[in-house]
């Protein structure tokens, strides 16, 4: 029964994918994210390092495909869905990070955002800042959906909905564009650079 619900979840995610398409500039896959690039609408969000984000600019909704985290959790499990999935959304940051950097239609996008129940466990090493969400209708709205899509995708979620539900609050996340890059910069160069000290020590 649940894997037919699952299905009927997946057919309605394709008919809103359609839809986004109309409702955005565009829509690009990374890996297990898929980021809607639209303007911003609503209030300002001020991020840690300065960068504001007021209605009209530019930003980068990301999703995570719940087809392949649905994939995954069959697999192996769903703690074990969830570390694989924080790893393929870390390798998804470091390769929007690059696009935002080198892709001349990127480059206009000032941060990434995304609305999520389970935030403790994605910010973890990726550098998200978490902002309430504002409008008491979107916070209601949010929570339910997100609530819906966790009963539906994780085994044991009607369980964790029951039960925790006072720690199942929607928030906003989002890291500017700057701080998205100087996170997967630093890290790269510096892997760059344990590799060039390591073919020095085999050559000497």
């Amino acid at each position: 029964m649940k894997k037919c619900i699952q299905s009927l979840w997946m057919m309605w995610e394709s008919v809103f994918d359609f839809i986004t398409r109309f409702r955005s500039q565009s829509v690009r896959s990374y890996g297990i994210c898929k980021l809607v690039v639209r303007q911003h609408h609503g209030r300002s969000i001020t991020c840690l390092d300065g960068q504001r984000i007021v209605a009209g600019d530019w930003v980068g909704e990301l999703h995570l495909d719940n087809r392949e985290v649905l994939q995954l959790t069959r697999e192996f499990g769903a703690d074990r869905a969830g570390i694989k999935t924080a790893r393929l959304l870390r390798d998804a940051m470091r390769e929007i990070s690059r696009e935002l950097t080198s892709n001349p239609e990127l480059t206009k996008v000032q941060a990434l955002t995304g609305i999520t129940l389970l935030h403790r466990g994605i910010i973890h090493g990726i550098g998200f800042e978490q902002h309430p969400i504002e409008s008491k209708w979107q916070h209601l709205w949010f929570g339910m959906y997100l609530r819906l899509l966790l009963r539906v995708m994780h085994p044991e979620g009607k369980q964790r909905v029951e039960h925790r539900t006072e720690k199942l609050s929607p928030m906003r996340l989002v890291i500017s564009q700057q701080s998205l890059k100087e996170r997967f910069t630093v890290r790269k160069v510096g892997f760059q650079h344990l590799q060039k000290r390591g073919k020095e020590a085999a050559i000497s």
